[in-house]
């Protein structure tokens, strides 16, 4: 099957960062599923394992964590799905990615792609979907009744919090607070839900003053975390709740002391990494995450397509990726 990978870990400039080759087609054992690749998209994560990751010995590292195709093979355990059947998913950090034409993924990973999105429509969501899903409701517990409440979203308009505000703005009552710096973001979120929207070039507290906004009870930083740190510290409410998706050096909790506010970090790839009794459930996050589209709840938050699944055009989408200037997400299609 064709594939790309690399076997150093080199800066996306070098033509060797991300090559064409050819590799065995895995084969489907257990709860295993055998998915032939029609679209994938690209995340932060892809470009911070290329660059940090080894590949093991002389073999070829295949990473990617967002793809949708269609099932080819079944291990003897598999009850979720059939030969044929469409799917979507993120895929396990443990394993070889989804740069691939046949990929192997655990059943309890994967959910129904939704019927209304085309292949490379649908590949921008997974990985978003499952981390905004899971930051929302396992970590911070956000209560979907409660109308009295605000969220802070910080780096809002990138993958993760196109469609974070958008299951905020649909699934909960909450008043949203996006934060943008450019024209074209700011209306990008203002469209997908947001009621607000701030400048997080700008000190958020001033920002807070001067659209008089209220103590947000939960903040959710997709990016640059230590830079916002402080801010975060005074703006949120006591006893509030503070989530961080992003890799800090290193991050000082003690401004939080005083307000007792709790602090979580979400990691996408926690349940299957350590194969956690609920591992299932992203399964059945993905499953209704489908239904939210096809129902038009929710929608694609897909950004560009950069065109077809090849080492070139990867490493295209990673030298984007890694200006921080996407907004939603970079999508490849087809081999």
């Amino acid at each position: 099957m064709k594939a790309i990978g690399y076997k150093e870990n080199l800066p996306i400039d070098n033509i060797k960062s991300l090559q064409d080759v050819e590799l065995e087609t895995p084969k489907a054992t257990g709860r295993d599923i055998l998915v032939e690749i029609k679209a994938i998209s690209v995340n932060p994560a892809d470009y911070k394992v290329r660059a940090g990751m080894p590949a093991e010995g002389d073999n070829w590292k295949v990473i990617g964590w967002d793809a949708t195709g269609i099932v080819t093979a079944v291990g003897e355990d598999v009850t979720l799905f059939n030969v044929g059947d469409e799917v979507w998913y993120a895929g396990d950090f443990t394993r070889q990615g989804s740069y691939a034409e046949y990929q192997i993924v655990d059943e309890r990973i994967v959910g129904k792609k939704p019927q209304s999105l085309s292949y490379a429509e649908a590949a921008a969501l997974p990985l978003t979907t499952l981390t905004a899903y899971e930051m929302l409701f396992d970590r911070l517990e956000v209560s979907k009744d409660d109308a009295s409440k605000s969220i802070l979203v910080i780096g809002a308009a990138g993958g993760v919090g196109s469609i974070l505000v958008q299951l905020a703005k649909k699934l909960t009552k909450l008043n949203i607070i996006g934060t943008a710096s450019r024209e074209e973001t700011t209306s990008w979120l203002k469209e997908l839900g947001a009621d607000t929207v701030i400048n997080h070039r700008n000190k958020l507290s001033e920002e807070f003053e001067k659209y008089n906004l209220p103590a947000p009870e939960y903040v959710v930083s997709l990016n640059a975390t230590e830079h916002h740190v402080d801010e975060i510290a005074k703006l949120i409410k006591p006893q509030g709740k503070f989530g961080f998706i992003d890799d800090p050096k290193s991050l000082n909790v003690m401004p939080f002391k005083g307000k007792a506010v709790s602090t979580h970090i979400e990691l996408m790839f926690t349940r299957s990494m350590f194969q956690t009794e609920d591992m299932i459930e992203q399964h059945n996050i993905l499953n209704k995450a489908s239904e939210l589209i096809d129902n038009g709840t929710i929608r694609t938050t897909l950004g560009e397509n950069f065109g077809t699944i090849n080492a070139e055009n990867l490493r295209r989408a990673h030298a984007f990726l890694e200006t921080g200037k996407a907004k939603g997400k970079i999508v490849l299609e087809g081999f």
